[in-house]
């Protein structure tokens, strides 16, 4: 709607010129004054108006008519800290939303029904400005954020004081949330710090960032563990080479299988003893551990050839 277009022109044209932001608002809220309150009826018709044949002039005369209201809403959100032209600008965003959102033959009154799009542009438009980490991307965070210093007060008795674990806990059950989600959101409150802020505010104190503790397995050992599976997978598919067909099965059923078969099931399967298949056990999983330590000792000894350079010597075995 134009009215959106003049609020970004206005605010364009006071930075241009260097106003000062009390200036302009000064000015604002005269300008703003022009604009007579709407009667029920007229409010109305205006609406039907937009409605019916898409009058813009309706429109905008139901839209310039609640100026002094989205004002009045942004004015309630000056303590987060942005600056109040743009917090006026996203409310009157809200109030072309709403305008062009409402029902007239509900019976209800415009500005009972705008000031609920006006508070959700605003909100939308403080979550995105408060902080570089994005916050508020849950119901439960959209409902903290705007409610927990007041929770916390009230738990205070009207001071404010700091958050206590079974404070956290009484908001916690106030609001519906979880305690950790209360106490996360008062730590997001305090604001962002920078990871080059230094420790006690000495320039020759240590950066914040090198006193961060990084719990992750750092690249190296990730890398080192992967070869070293990877060896003992390669000499295991090696030494399992060595095996007869009995023997692999039995081994692969008694001691890589999920869910290790018995002796007695291999006997009945084998047609053999319980311990002849015990004794063929024992000597396939000999061969398969010296075949895989020399299959691993021969692969150690042709890397160190690669890394020097020279030529690798065979592995010759008994």
């Amino acid at each position: 709607m134009q009215i959106r277009h003049e609020v970004a022109r206005n605010n364009a044209v006071a930075v241009a010129a260097g106003v000062p932001s009390a200036s302009f608002l000064s000015a604002y809220s005269e300008a703003i004054k022009r604009y007579e309150l709407l009667e029920p009826g007229q409010e109305q018709q205006l609406a039907r108006s937009w409605q019916e044949t898409r009058d813009r002039s309706a429109a905008n005369a139901l839209v310039t008519s609640h100026l002094r209201l989205a004002a009045k809403v942004a004015r309630g959100y000056k303590g987060y800290g942005l600056p109040l032209a743009d917090v006026i600008a996203e409310a009157n965003l809200g109030l072309v939303i709403a305008a062009s959102r409402f029902e007239p033959g509900r019976g209800a009154r415009f500005s009972t029904y705008a000031v609920w799009w006006i508070k959700a542009s605003v909100h939308e438009y403080i979550l995105r400005s408060w902080s570089l980490v994005r916050i508020g991307t849950t119901a439960a965070q959209k409902k903290l954020f705007f409610r927990l210093r007041g929770e916390m007060r009230k738990a205070a008795c009207g001071t404010m004081a700091g958050l206590t674990p079974a404070v956290a806990q009484t908001i916690a059950e106030r609001l519906d949330v979880t305690a950790r989600d209360v106490i996360e959101m008062d730590s997001r409150l305090n604001g962002d710090m920078s990871l080059n802020a230094r420790v006690g505010g000495d320039e020759q104190g240590t950066e914040w960032e090198t006193l961060l503790v990084d719990q992750a397995i750092d690249a190296e050992t990730v890398l080192a563990d992967h070869e070293q599976t990877e060896r003992r997978t390669n000499a295991l598919r090696v030494a399992l080479g060595v095996l007869t067909a009995r023997e692999r099965h039995v081994l692969e059923a008694r001691r890589l299988a999920e869910r290790p078969v018995t002796l007695d099931q291999l006997a009945c399967e084998l047609s053999v003893s319980s311990e002849r298949v015990r004794q063929i056990e024992i000597r396939a999983f000999a061969k398969v551990r010296r075949a895989a330590i020399l299959a691993a000792e021969d692969a150690v000894r042709k890397r160190a050839a690669c890394v020097s350079g020279s030529r690798p010597r065979e592995l010759t075995t008994q």
